[in-house]
């Protein structure tokens, strides 16, 4: 009789867990409940969760029927009800540590737009930590993009305020800083410095001096040499880092490039069951065979206590708005030391790239690759074509991160390939009048073409590369919606996708990449309840609105882990 009830309640279209009529955990109905399964935008009346699962997402009648005296029921007041949003590429580790850096970004997500106020929040931190003569001060998200024509911060500027700290104002593309003279003298930057291979280390005019700006491989020894805190605050900083994903409605986070102290970092947290939120780790490509050794291929994929390695990071060049982003043709705007035809430079010889991603390959975990130029993503197709041949076309979800400046003719092989970009569509706003004034208007307008790649069928995500923006989900649906520059222009208006397949790139698309399309990024029975309140629907407010919808309440598996004061 049991057996007949559960098929006769399947046929009438509801959905239920293993036990008939068994009581939810909790109920929400009485909102725009947006399950994101499908090529069209689906809405149900209700949404049962038990065990920190979906119970099911249908009608309100059949949800009500799993109320039980425990059961919490949510009247969501006519706000929207999502699936929790997923991280299309960031630096999760970067959250650790920016409560204890300067916000230099540029307005409207800080004071940067000037010198002024980049040394004024460097002062303020400096104030507010009292942080002791001698200790490393940092800032992060300096943009010399907005500054006026030429302008742009120097250890000259940074000087006379900072004479007894090694100041770092950390470049927005996160491929470098702007450093003092006390640290530069620290890190032993100076005259005599040679410029390492795919490296920038900005000179003064007329000498050999550094100016301040590191960039690239001149940086990463210094990357990897800042001051380690102690245990303890590394995982108070774990804790810290992930509410800032739970209050952006993040429910899987990217650690898109970790070195292997940060892994362990990592794996330590899950071992003390610190993760709140599920983080996907991809060990960097200079540390591959050392964390391979400890993390064999078997290990890839598999979640523990909210951690899991995904795969194996490969950068090919560096980032548009730095002008160290590899291209097929020059920089109309030169290079970033004044360097003459410059069309940027590969991060590591082209042999290096093949002979890591055979590694990766042969060792059959996934790869996700940096590439922003055009000549970069040649780089790489090359490469995968080489070493799969036939098998290019596999089920092998390859990822491209940025994927900005990608022509035509590249989106062709990309989606033949069944590779996916993760695009950057947030460039469009925060660098739409650089990329013109650099790479030209026809380039410029192709950049993260959303729109060209929907209609090849690519399956794609987008990200914020948290921190080079800020984890802000509503900002990425939007720019993907607007490309709407600081300035107001529309950059590339052909390229612009609906406000459903903008969602997509933050949810179902994402899981499909992560090989998770099974337990996540959509509302569906059997699926986990990981989910985010929004005060309005993103398909129901005007598109310039988007940005401004506010993230009320964030649950992972059944339970709230931000919610909005």
């Amino acid at each position: 009789m049991k057996t007949k009830l559960i098929l006769l309640a399947a046929l009438c279209g509801l959905t239920i867990t293993s036990a008939f009529a068994q009581t939810a955990d909790t109920i929400y109905h009485h909102g725009s409940i947006l399950t994101m399964a499908g090529k069209a935008p689906t809405y149900v009346e209700a949404l049962a969760v038990k065990d920190g699962k979906i119970a099911l997402a249908g009608s309100k009648d059949a949800a009500l029927k799993l109320k039980g005296d425990a059961t919490k029921v949510v009247d969501l007041g006519g706000k929207a009800l999502l699936p929790g949003f997923m991280d299309g590429h960031g630096h999760f580790i970067n959250a650790l540590s920016l409560a204890g850096q300067a916000n230099c970004y540029a307005a409207p997500f800080g004071p940067g737009d000037t010198k002024q106020g980049i040394i004024g929040a460097l002062k303020k931190l400096i104030a507010d930590k009292k942080i002791p003569a001698g200790e490393v001060v940092m800032g992060y998200g300096y943009d010399d993009s907005i500054f006026p024509e030429d302008g742009k911060l120097t250890a000259a500027d940074l000087d006379p305020h900072f004479p007894d700290n090694p100041v770092m104002v950390g470049h927005v593309s996160l491929h470098g800083a702007v450093l003092n003279s006390v640290a530069l003298k620290k890190y032993n930057i100076n005259a005599t410095t040679e410029t390492p291979p795919g490296g920038v280390i900005v000179r003064k005019p007329g000498g050999n001096e550094p100016e301040g700006l590191l960039m690239e491989t001149a940086f990463l020894p210094i990357f990897a040499n800042l001051p380690k805190p102690s245990p303890e605050q590394i995982m108070q900083a774990l804790m810290d880092g992930q509410k800032i994903y739970a209050a952006a409605g993040v429910t899987t986070a990217q650690e898109g490039a970790t070195h292997l102290s940060d892994l362990q970092i990592l794996q330590q947290g899950a071992k003390e069951k610190k993760l709140f939120i599920d983080v996907i780790a991809y060990p960097f490509m200079t540390e591959f065979k050392q964390v391979m050794r400890s993390n064999p291929p078997e290990t890839f994929g598999k979640y523990t206590n909210g951690l899991k390695l995904g795969g194996i990071k490969v950068t090919v060049d560096g980032s548009p708005q730095g002008r160290t982003a590899h291209f097929t043709t020059p920089y109309l705007t030169g290079g970033p030391s004044g360097e003459k035809d410059w069309k940027g430079e590969p991060s590591f010889p082209e042999e290096t790239i093949r002979q890591i991603v055979k590694g990766v390959y042969d060792a059959k975990v996934p790869l996700i690759i940096h590439c922003n130029g055009d000549a970069a993503i040649d780089t790489f197709l090359k490469v995968h074509e080489a070493l799969l041949g036939d098998a290019k076309a596999g089920d092998h979800r390859t990822g491209i991160i940025h994927c900005q400046f990608v022509r035509k003719d590249q989106l062709d092989k990309i989606a033949a390939w069944k590779i996916i970009p993760s695009f950057y569509t947030e460039h469009t706003f925060f660098f739409g009048s650089t990329h013109i004034k650099n790479r030209g208007k026809e380039q410029a307008y192709f950049l993260s073409p959303l729109k060209s790649a929907l209609d090849r069928g690519i399956t794609f995500a987008n990200h914020t590369d948290f921190n080079v923006a800020p984890i802000d989900q509503l900002f990425v649906v939007w720019s993907a919606v607007n490309r709407v520059s600081r300035e107001g222009e529309v950059i590339g208006p052909d390229e612009r996708v609906s406000p459903y397949e903008a969602l997509k790139a933050i949810t179902c698309n994402v899981a499909y990449w992560y090989r998770e399309e099974d337990r996540k990024g959509t509302l569906e029975a059997g699926k986990l309840a990981d989910l985010v309140i929004l005060d309005k629907d993103p398909l129901k407010v005007e598109p310039m609105a988007i940005k401004d919808i506010k993230v009320v309440e964030t649950i992972k598996e059944g339970k709230t882990i931000y919610t909005a004061r």
